[in-house]
């Protein structure tokens, strides 16, 4: 089956967003939405999640399912205020809780921040079969950027999460809490191995300058042309090579912001007294 596939490219963090469908009138996922935040106020808006939700509406979709294929640390979800508009049910792999764990540690949240997972109206065992509408689809557990990635198989298309960029970008870091060079290798040889033809697309894209942002590629093109995993690399090769990357990134703009929103499936800490919400902001933590 080859589901349509819609992209919207949020350019301030370089996110795809995605919609899926078998045409207008049926059922549709959306995956990996945005939250605009402006981290010099603090300040929220709703114009990427508003351009997602003219799109279902001008095609007549039903919205089954919010994926989410890990808690980003360089966004923040609308998961929640798309659910109020369009419905669906809000889901991320149930490595979750590992992840709800780590940070709940590093914010210091409170019981109100359960780490099991609650948050979502869906936790995907690994490999776990789904459907959207007439769609089979398939949760993978990818991890190694976080313990809990998945890339979600939609017929012939996967949304690979942040485990491969373009073949010309290469892969993604692996040196947040819980994450693992040896085991993305792994991961990203898992995703390799499905039929060459298969359509590959990318939540991030971070292009050279002798191009524009692209989502789209095939586990072909990956095999023979990532910069980093083309076939022949081995795994410590992988290792030594992402590791010592690694080691020269800064973090993430949002990473604080962000993290403590989208554990929690993109819904905003509790008003305080003032009807204010907070973020908290750990200082030398990460």
């Amino acid at each position: 089956m080859r589901p349509q596939v819609e992209p919207f490219f949020d350019s301030t963090t370089s996110t795809f967003t995605y919609v899926v469908h078998a045409g207008d009138g049926t059922a549709a996922a959306v995956i990996d939405s945005v939250l605009d935040y402006d981290p010099k106020s603090g300040r929220t808006s709703t114009a990427s999640a508003d351009r997602v939700i003219a799109f279902v509406r001008e095609h007549d979709l039903r919205v089954e399912w919010l994926l989410e294929t890990h808690a980003h640390a360089d966004h923040v979800s609308a998961a929640q205020y798309l659910k109020r508009h369009l419905g669906g049910k809000i889901a991320i792999g149930e490595q979750i809780r590992l992840v709800q764990h780590t940070f709940k540690g590093v914010f210091n949240l409170g019981e109100d921040v359960p780490a099991d997972g609650t948050q979502f109206d869906h936790l995907f065992a690994a490999d776990e079969a789904f459907a959207v509408g007439a769609l089979s689809a398939r949760a993978l557990h990818v991890p190694g950027h976080t313990p809990a990635d998945v890339a979600y198989q939609i017929g012939d298309a996967v949304f690979v999460g942040d485990t491969l960029f373009m073949p010309d970008v290469g892969s993604a870091r692996c040196d947040f809490p819980g994450g693992d060079a040896h085991t993305l290798y792994k991961s990203v040889r898992k995703l390799l191995s499905l039929p060459p033809q298969t359509r590959l697309f990318m939540c991030h894209d971070y292009p050279p300058a002798s191009r524009d942002a692209n989502c789209e590629t095939t586990v072909d093109e990956e095999r023979r042309k990532n910069v980093h995993l083309h076939e022949g690399v081995s795994e410590d090769e992988f290792v030594e090579m992402r590791t010592a990357r690694d080691r020269t990134l800064s973090m993430p703009v949002l990473i604080l912001p962000a993290v403590q929103i989208n554990i929690r499936a993109g819904d905003m800490p509790t008003p305080e007294s003032n009807g204010v919400r907070y973020l908290k902001i750990p200082l030398n933590a990460l």
